[in-house]
């Protein structure tokens, strides 16, 4: 039996992949702090993201390890938070380094979280791996010390991969689509700010598809951009959310109302306002087949299956057909 090892795999995406490569009878083994969490996927190991421990030994004659440690960015950037944010995917990605540095039989891919915001705000520009123009700002620098500690360790044999993640849409309490489809029913499912910025997105089939693409690909390593090959500006993508829902308008979000709205919902407009154009250059280059290429049929089936889809931990997340 394959073993697969996620840590921090208890979330939304986590366990997302458990279900999938436990369908495809792999041992799905989650490091986590909290081994008491009910309902999960995969069996528990305690750790702390932080030290050594008893959890090293999971590593041992594993397929894959993926590490999708790391707090919420849905927070006020204080320096509390910004602190939290920054150590909580450091911390995780440097002891994984050094337990796979002392590891003797050690899996032979790494696939590291990352995220599409490395890239910078681009209206116009497709951003790929080998030639998107990085940003800046404190989300960026957090993603370049996440990548450094990624591949600065020399871990001969082990092929690593940094997930350059855009936004996940899945049936999920912690997922964005719930939320965006509430504030669609409500009448406020307009366009944000001008609308002109761009969405980088995927479906979640598509998501833990192109992880377990990832792994098999012996030839992908480095950055890799996990996201559909078809982003679309905000206003389309409000306008095809409203459309699949069966709702006839949305009030439009002006950009003073956002920022007053991000305080009091305690986060930053920069989730909605950047404009993220990654593009999937190297998934496209191996051949990898999205089952979503478009947000309309993406959108469509998470309408569709909405009722069917109140747990987090429903199983048509994981179902691999066609729309």
């Amino acid at each position: 039996m394959k073993k697969l090892v996620i840590a921090g795999g208890t979330g939304f995406l986590g366990q997302a992949l458990a279900r999938h490569f436990t369908r495809k009878n792999w041992e799905v083994v989650i490091l986590t702090r909290n081994t008491q969490a009910p309902a999960l996927a995969g069996r528990l190991v305690a750790w702390d993201g932080k030290t050594l421990g008893p959890w090293v030994q999971e590593l041992e004659k594993a397929q894959a390890l993926v590490n999708l440690s790391g707090k919420s960015v849905d927070c006020r950037y204080h320096p509390r938070n910004r602190r939290e944010i920054r150590e909580s995917r450091l911390a995780p990605t440097r002891v994984l380094s050094v337990a796979l540095q002392n590891a003797k039989a050690p899996p032979s891919v790494w696939l590291n979280a990352a995220s599409a915001t490395i890239y910078r705000h681009s209206l116009d520009t497709p951003m790929p791996e080998e030639d998107g123009e990085i940003g800046n700002g404190f989300s960026v620098e957090v993603c370049q010390a996440w990548e450094k500690a990624l591949f600065e360790a020399t871990l001969p044999g082990i092929r690593r991969i940094a997930l350059r993640t855009s936004m996940v849409l899945g049936h999920a309490k912690n997922s964005v689509y719930p939320i965006l489809a509430r504030i669609a029913r409500c009448g406020l499912g307009g366009k944000l700010s001008t609308g002109e910025q761009m969405v980088s997105w995927i479906h979640v089939t598509d998501f833990v598809r192109a992880i377990e693409f990832a792994i098999e690909d012996e030839d992908l390593q480095g950055p890799l951009n996990i996201t559909a090959p078809a982003p679309v500006r905000n206003c389309v993508f409000m306008k095809t959310l409203r459309e699949t829902l069966g709702i006839p308008f949305g009030l439009d979000h002006y950009k003073p109302l956002l920022e007053v709205a991000a305080w009091i919902l305690r986060t930053e407009t920069e989730l909605t306002l950047k404009s993220r154009f990654a593009v999937p250059a190297k998934l496209l280059q191996h051949r990898f087949v999205f089952y979503y290429p478009f947000v309309d049929e993406a959108l469509s089936d998470l309408a569709m299956h909405r009722k069917r889809t109140a747990s987090p931990f429903d199983p048509h997340l994981l179902e691999l057909q066609k729309p």
